[in-house]
């Protein structure tokens, strides 16, 4: 792309926007991140100094009414994803947010109302994985027959986090596994089987104290397969994917959260082998800025559309209703 850099802002101060998505941003020769925004000042500026950003602001509206800022990235907690990302679009800004994109469909359909109201701008659902090679790989293993029929997607993603604090443990925030981690094996279910599911049954654990779902365990019906997503805030870290067909069968190990800096593997199980198809090193992250500034410069399409993060909020809102449902 001969273009000039995409100038980006960022929404907060998030981990993973100061551990992932910033040094990824720097890293691409698509990006310049030239202001960041918080709701204290003195915390922006500490995070401005200490990964060379230039411009720090007290206010996260500060930062869409800059005009030296193209686009945002918004890691806020999930009841602001919509909010803010519409905000971002009346200022005029490209708009990269974390998923979930909202905290139900209905509220996605909101974003998807501003998104239309404003065609010149690009929003996307910050679902890295769909930006690695491995996936694409993956994807097209399954679509030429590696395993044969496509019968069942098996997720399982977890971590150990009690801490109170924690905006993945305030419910009011949208807080809980199924929003923060089963979203991914939701995603990759219906990335997979190219097709949303006909019926969904979930059972959850509540925490009793939080409110929020420490333990979630989802049936998605395909109609001509199924897929099993659990996801779980309070047990020992864990992410794996099995693919399984009539004939073969895929593994991946670390499926949402590969290292970057290092080959990754699928292992295609098929009649008896074992083949170990070896992807070169990829930083997710910076993959995802790359394709969304080609979105925003050269009008290619973005790897999550809004309709496909609608679709995969569809899903998501049946936690919300403890009959088998349709």
């Amino acid at each position: 792309m001969n273009s000039p850099p995409l100038r980006w802002g960022v929404l907060g101060t998030a981990s993973i926007a100061i551990r992932r998505m910033i040094p990824a941003l720097q890293a691409s020769p698509t990006a310049e991140v030239v202001a960041i925004g918080s709701r204290d000042l003195a915390r922006a500026q500490r995070v401005a100094d200490a990964t060379g950003i230039a411009r720090a602001f007290g206010s996260y509206q500060e930062l869409l009414d800059a005009a030296a800022v193209d686009a945002v990235y918004i890691p806020l907690p999930n009841h602001l994803h919509v909010p803010w990302s519409v905000r971002a679009l009346e200022a005029g800004k490209h708009v990269l947010c974390e998923k979930p994109i909202g905290l139900d469909a209905a509220e996605a359909r909101t974003l998807l109302g501003a998104a239309r109201a404003h065609p010149a701008l690009v929003v996307m659902e910050a679902f890295m994985y769909r930006c690695h090679p491995r996936w694409t790989r993956v994807r097209q293993l399954v679509v030429d027959g590696a395993v044969g029929e496509l019968g069942t997607v098996h997720t399982i993603f977890s971590y150990d986090n009690a801490d109170p604090a924690d905006i993945r443990n305030v419910a009011a925030m949208g807080g809980g596994a199924w929003l923060d981690i089963g979203c991914y094996g939701v995603s990759v279910a219906r990335y997979l089987f190219g097709a949303e599911p006909v019926a969904v049954d979930v059972r959850r654990e509540l925490d009793p104290v939080f409110g929020t779902d420490r333990l979630t365990s989802a049936v998605l019906d395909f109609g001509r397969g199924t897929a099993t997503v659990t996801c779980a805030t309070q047990l020992a870290p864990h992410q794996a994917v099995s693919i399984i067909g009539s004939v073969g069968r895929i593994d991946l190990e670390l499926p949402f959260n590969p290292p970057g800096d290092r080959p990754t593997v699928i292992r295609l199980h098929h009649q008896g082998t074992m083949d170990e198809i070896v992807i070169e090193p990829c930083d997710q992250y910076r993959a995802q800025a790359d394709r969304f500034a080609g979105a925003v410069l050269t009008g290619a399409d973005v790897p999550v559309p809004l309709s496909d993060s609608i679709a995969n909020m569809v899903v998501l809102d049946q936690a919300d209703r403890p009959e088998r449902t349709g």
